[in-house]
């Protein structure tokens, strides 16, 4: 059984700062081997890609939805079986309940479709 759980979420004001944590745990889950990504959803809207740090024998990559390039890093420590999601410069619009998530095909999907396992999220909200 692989438990996703997600911290750190909170209500800020516009332009602050919220760091999100993940942390993977199961007996037979290698985090290092999967993609973590970061989803998020609105009220009334569907599940979006927010960022993603891929796994590679050689280090991984990062990938991030338009909207939050520049202002949100993805990162990942594998010793620690735990993803960050750094948030900046945050606004209204980023509102929203936060998925982190697990991929095992290596395929760096922005698509949830893709992804195995699911933490149960976090709330940020962000006043104007």
């Amino acid at each position: 059984q692989v438990q996703l759980v997600e911290s750190g979420g909170g209500l800020v004001q516009a332009g602050a700062s919220l760091r999100l944590s993940c942390v993977a745990s199961g007996r037979t889950f290698t985090f290092s081997r999967y993609d973590m990504g970061w989803f998020r959803q609105a009220p009334g809207k569907e599940r979006a890609f927010v960022a993603g740090f891929s796994f590679s024998w050689t280090g991984g990559s990062t990938y991030y939805a338009d909207s939050v390039k520049g202002r949100f890093t993805i990162s990942r420590d594998n010793a620690k079986n735990t993803v960050y999601l750094q948030m900046n410069s945050l606004k209204p619009e980023d509102t929203a309940v936060y998925y982190c998530a697990a991929d095992l095909s290596g395929l760096g999907s922005t698509s949830s479709r893709s992804y195995n396992y699911w933490g149960q999220g976090t709330q940020v909200t962000v006043s104007s």
